[in-house]
């Protein structure tokens, strides 16, 4: 019925040519006339041509998905080493993931596929690995495991479930199309049979490319802009503070990669938008309508921390967030965060099982998300809204050359 009614409205805006009598009389008749003048259809969008490249080169050594702007969904998942999966299974399992991801991530069908995706395109997919510290002893390599590989420690807000941490390795799969975010999931998924098994799985989502008028900063499901503050690739320590050089000898296979800190964040939803919205404004640091900082300007403007109000307070709260987490309150320590959303449905009372899939990239934990996340656990007032409910660790490698697979510099290096 709706076809119907879309090719009749459709008809009737070309009756001017042939005659709103004709065109109708006689229904397939007229349809087929329609169809043959019909020029073909122009593309709906450009967005599932975009292709993201696999391999590294010298200039941006660094995998695909670290800087690559967020897509609209994400999957990450983490894997387990089957017992009896040796260092070589391991570089096989590599050699087969990086084969597949270099064909998906350019829109082509990978070996044994499933046919999920058949119809798109790449859609901006990427496909990131790591390495989970349990990575190195299980493979006997623990003497090429890196001195900044640092374990995170134990947080006082911290709500951790074991079985949703960890693992020996870990994907990061994003993409604009979902259909495609998951066919290349699935195909890494089976590719991993017998070598290893998903330890834990999360689904996420941002915003869609074209939702917004211009490129806008994402709000995430508390309403609030979030990533303003994220280190630029015009700041002058931009590449030191993400990504790993200069580490000579056993711990060489990282130069060129970065540390990823992964937490699933739960917003504690309910009570937060029970708040006014001067409190929830007070507990970030910045109006909520446009993301600028509560001590003046646009979303752009640095915040000011020293600035006053006529009052004689602090313009930006002494425990608001963006002052607490601010690289001039931790040592200039930076990291930047690429989260995605979630939403994994309801408790029995109603309450969204919903928040952050946090995402956070750096040279050293140590220096970057561990130093900030001590300030935040201390003094945060963002820390009563929420609730870090897993918590992983990996050691992202650089890109693999052409020729070449992911991790093999550590693998057979």
């Amino acid at each position: 019925m709706g076809d119907q009614n879309i090719t009749r409205r459709r008809l009737l805006g070309t009756a001017g040519a042939a005659g709103a009598a004709g065109v109708l009389a006689g229904g397939a008749g007229g349809a087929a006339g329609y169809a043959a003048a019909d020029p073909a259809p122009a593309a709906l969008t450009s967005v599932g041509a975009d292709a993201v490249a696999f391999h590294g080169t010298a200039a941006a050594p660094q995998q695909a998905g670290i800087t690559t702007p967020a897509q609209a969904v994400a999957h990450l998942v983490a894997f387990d080493l089957a017992a009896g999966a040796d260092r070589a299974r391991a570089a096989a399992l590599l050699r087969r993931w990086s084969r597949a991801a270099e064909a998906m991530t350019a829109g082509r069908a990978p070996d044994d596929d499933d046919q999920v995706a058949l119809d798109a395109g790449p859609s901006s997919l990427t496909v990131t690995f790591g390495f989970g510290r349990s990575f190195f002893s299980r493979t006997g390599l623990t003497s090429r495991l890196p001195a900044d590989f640092t374990p995170i420690p134990p947080f006082s807000s911290d709500a951790l479930d074991p079985a949703r941490g960890g693992g020996d390795l870990w994907i990061q799969i994003g993409a604009d199309d979902p259909l495609v975010a998951f066919h290349a999931l699935r195909v890494l998924q089976r590719a991993a049979a017998g070598t290893a098994a998903v330890r834990w799985q999360m689904n996420g989502f941002s915003r869609t490319p074209g939702a917004t008028a211009k490129p806008r900063t994402v709000r995430n499901l508390m309403g609030q802009v979030d990533g303003t503050n994220n280190p630029k690739p015009a700041d002058h320590d931009f590449r030191s503070a993400l990504f790993v050089a200069g580490r000579p000898g056993g711990q060489a296979w990282m130069n060129g990669g970065s540390y990823a800190v992964v937490r699933r964040i739960r917003m504690l939803l309910d009570p937060w938008e029970q708040q006014p919205l001067a409190r929830q404004e007070a507990v970030i640091g910045r109006r909520k309508s446009d993301g600028a900082p509560l001590s003046g300007g646009t979303e752009s403007t640095p915040v000011d921390l020293d600035r006053m109000d006529r009052d004689g307070t602090l313009a930006v709260a002494g425990d608001a967030h963006i002052r607490v987490a601010a690289a001039q309150s931790n040592d200039g320590a930076k990291m930047l965060r690429r989260p995605f959303s979630f939403h994994d449905g309801f408790d029995p009372d109603g309450t969204p099982d919903a928040g952050l899939l946090f995402v956070a990239w750096q040279a050293a934990p140590l220096n970057g998300f561990i130093k900030v996340q001590r300030k935040l656990d201390s003094a945060d007032a963002l820390s009563r809204f929420i609730r870090h409910e897993s918590s992983a660790l990996f050691a992202v490698p650089p890109a693999a050359r052409p020729g070449e697979y992911v991790g093999q510099g550590l693998l057979e290096g």
